[in-house]
């Protein structure tokens, strides 16, 4: 399971994000990011978040340290805000925390350097994972000592809306036409040959097991957290091994 700390100071709210995530401290004396459970896309945004974050890790790439954070609602009551001050207390609890990256960064394509191999990973577990969100609108990449970091995933994996179809999601395209590292003409195939056989079912299990069981009580349709953690990885594992034929948008692709 993540790592789980308290909260012991509310520092500021981060405008940039639409469920107005947070700076905190917490009490192993390290500053994180806050991501609520009373926000308005809920805990399966966090579950997102948890997933795709920590596949992503597994999988070489950059992302912010991921863990929870137990928040006491009490903390609210001075906040001036009133909309960071309804946060607060409606997501008292197991909230999601992550790594802050002081001095990161947003990416911006014209500035930062990044490889064909390296833009071919990031669109092919965009890909696997079926991010709508790392747009040259919305990168959700941050430049971080002269290396490109994965953001926010909260958008991912939307088949977890429609359980009943979570499966058959497996097959569905995803269009990179707006993907920020299109421009860096993607090396997909080779993406592909190395990430591929790496999504197992082993890992997908190692990677479920990080869900708080909070987060996944009281799913209809589901007896067990263990059973939903199971039906968040069928679909991924079921969509690694094609996901590469999937991927439409990038021009001279082979």
């Amino acid at each position: 399971m993540l790592k789980e700390v308290t909260v012991t100071r509310y520092i500021t709210p981060l405008r940039e994000g639409g469920s107005l995530p947070g700076l905190v401290e917490a009490d192993d004396r390290g500053t994180y990011v806050i991501k609520f459970t009373g926000a308005g896309q809920g805990r399966k945004t966090l579950v997102a978040e948890v997933v795709a974050g920590e596949l992503a890790r597994r999988l070489g790439f950059r992302v912010p340290r991921l863990l929870t954070l137990d928040l006491d609602p009490d903390l609210g009551l001075g906040e001036p805000d009133e909309r960071v001050q309804g946060l607060l207390r409606s997501s008292g609890g197991t909230n999601l925390g992550m790594g802050f990256l002081s001095g990161a960064l947003g990416f911006d394509p014209l500035a930062f350097p990044v490889s064909p191999e390296e833009a071919g990973r990031i669109v092919w577990f965009d890909a696997l994972v079926n991010n709508v969100d790392r747009s040259w609108r919305n990168p959700n990449l941050l430049w971080w000592q002269r290396e490109v970091w994965l953001i926010d995933h909260g958008a991912t994996m939307i088949w977890q809306h429609n359980w009943p179809g979570a499966e058959k999601s497996a097959d569905r395209p995803y269009d990179a036409s707006d993907h920020v590292l299109k421009p860096f003409a993607p090396d997909l195939a080779t993406a592909a040959a190395e990430l591929a056989p790496r999504v197992t079912e082993d890992l997908l299990a190692e990677v479920t097991a990080e869900i708080p069981d909070a987060w996944l009580a009281d799913e209809p349709g589901f007896d067990t957290p263990d059973e939903l953690r199971r039906a968040y990885a069928r679909p991924l594992l079921l969509r690694a091994a094609a996901v590469r034929e999937r991927i439409t948008g990038i021009e001279g692709d082979k």
